[in-house]
Parts: structure tokens; C-alpha cells; sequence
């Protein structure tokens, strides 16, 4: 699985779903923004996010204004616990 931009792929049984929908008239980034998606912690999982995004690029640019934006974000994590000793 992977994280960044475009709808995941989630795994056939998901233990978590995250979903998220952000809508805007107008968006504008004095400055472009750095993001980065880690998943850490224990127990194992397989995980994957990304975005839909509408009138929003993956790469913004900064002092421009983005007109009538969405962004559907999705999260999904599949847990592995240990096997017991």
C-alpha cells in the first residue's frame, strides 16, 4: 500500500476508514506547502491514504487562488497482531 495523492487502495477487510471531505470557494497558500503521511506505532499494519481532488492540483502553487475546490481524503489500515507464543 502506499501513501500520497490519487483514491487508495484499500485492503479486503479494513480495521480502520478514515474518510474526509474539505470544500472551498477559495483556496490560496502564501506558501507551498511540504506534507508527508507516516505510519508508525505497533501493532504491524498495512495502510494507505490518498485524495480525490477537485480544482486542487497534487502541487499547489503559492499566491495562487484555487476557485471551488474539494478534496475527498480516504485513510485505510488493516491491523496485524502478533501470533501468540
Amino acid at each position: 500500500m502506499n501513501a500520497g495523492s490519487g483514491k487508495p487502495v484499500p485492503p479486503e477487510s479494513a480495521d480502520i476508514e478514515l474518510t474526509a471531505t474539505v470544500k472551498a470557494d477559495e483556496l490560496r497558500f502564501g506558501e507551498v506547502p511540504r506534507t508527508r503521511v507516516d505510519f508508525t506505532g505497533s501493532p504491524e499494519r498495512e495502510s494507505s491514504s490518498g485524495s480525490d481532488r477537485t480544482n486542487l492540483p497534487d502541487r499547489v502553487d503559492k499566491d495562487v487562488t484555487y476557485r471551488h475546490v474539494r478534496v475527498d481524503y480516504v485513510l485505510v489500515s488493516t491491523l496485524s497482531l502478533p501470533a501468540d507464543e
